[in-house]
């Protein structure tokens, strides 16, 4: 399942990715991975999940991000969670290439059995109006 959490900068959707992936590590029986641009979130998160920093393997890109994640699910088959933080931050195409992004995301996590949340900082009128066919919204 894929889940978006949306809305614009200083709305709280850090502090709930935070207290998501907390809860995630909690209840997992697997692994939790979070994925963010920049080492910010080193203590806010707790030590159980992989925290991975994009500009370490300069990931860039809807291409090079879905690669990415791929690759931590082909690499690790009991990743239960993935958490991304700043989206659109890695991702520097914003709105555009969203939609298709999504639809592969939502594909992925169902071949990999694994939950995947993303943070969004946008207006949601600013977003494809077709997302909702492949994801949730928190």
């Amino acid at each position: 399942m894929v889940t978006l959490i949306i809305g614009k900068k200083g709305s709280g959707k850090t502090k709930k990715l935070i207290q998501l992936a907390n809860e995630a590590v909690a209840a997992s029986v697997g692994n939790v991975v979070v994925i963010e641009k920049g080492a910010k979130l080193t203590y806010d998160i707790t030590h159980k999940a992989r925290l991975i920093d994009t500009d370490q393997y300069l990931v860039s890109g809807y291409s090079m991000l879905f690669g990415f994640v791929s690759g931590i699910c082909a690499g690790n088959y009991d990743v239960t969670d993935i958490l991304i933080d700043s989206t659109f931050k890695i991702c520097p195409e914003g709105a555009e290439g969203l939609e298709d992004f999504l639809a592969k995301l939502h594909n992925l996590s169902e071949t990999a059995e694994t939950n995947i949340i993303l943070l969004i900082s946008a207006a949601e009128e600013d977003l494809p109006a077709n997302i909702s066919a492949v994801c949730e919204r928190l």
